[in-house]
């Protein structure tokens, strides 16, 4: 089974990949999309078919006491886009401190600025993804 992570930012969306075991996650991509969800459905889409993915885990970001703010209202809108298109499941993953966590992980890794702003939401997207990953398969343990 292949999953699709993805990390809804506001200028980009970050991309992950699993392998087809669906226990490792890998950066795949970003897609710049200035708030053109609609153009940025049909890529995921293009996407699916193209990696034949089963699942896609999407990034859900909560505020730290649990509540949703806009960023969270407007990644279930974009599941919502995603589930007009797409016929496959479409999960919510909390993604909080996950991109303080990948720019944490650039920062150990001595990744310029420069560099970071290109990767990060990619690096999230992967953190996202495992974290699924890793809660699944600890319910078959």
């Amino acid at each position: 089974m292949r999953y699709l992570g993805l990390d809804l930012g506001s200028k980009t969306l970050g991309i992950a990949i699993s392998d087809v075991t669906g226990t490792i996650a890998t950066k795949h991509s970003i897609i710049r999309h200035n708030e053109e969800y609609e153009r940025l459905v049909l890529e995921v889409l293009d996407l699916v078919q193209l990696e034949q993915i089963d699942k896609i885990v999407l990034g859900y970001p909560k505020n730290m006491n649990n509540t949703i703010g806009y960023k969270g209202e407007l990644s279930l809108e974009f599941k919502k886009m995603l589930e007009q298109k797409i016929n496959i499941p479409i999960l919510l993953q909390d993604e909080r401190l996950t991109t303080k966590e990948a720019e944490n992980i650039l920062i150990s890794n001595h990744t310029r600025r420069k560099k970071r702003k290109q990767v990060i939401d990619s690096l999230a997207a992967t953190i996202i993804l495992q974290e699924y990953l890793d809660k699944e398969k600890k319910k078959y343990e």
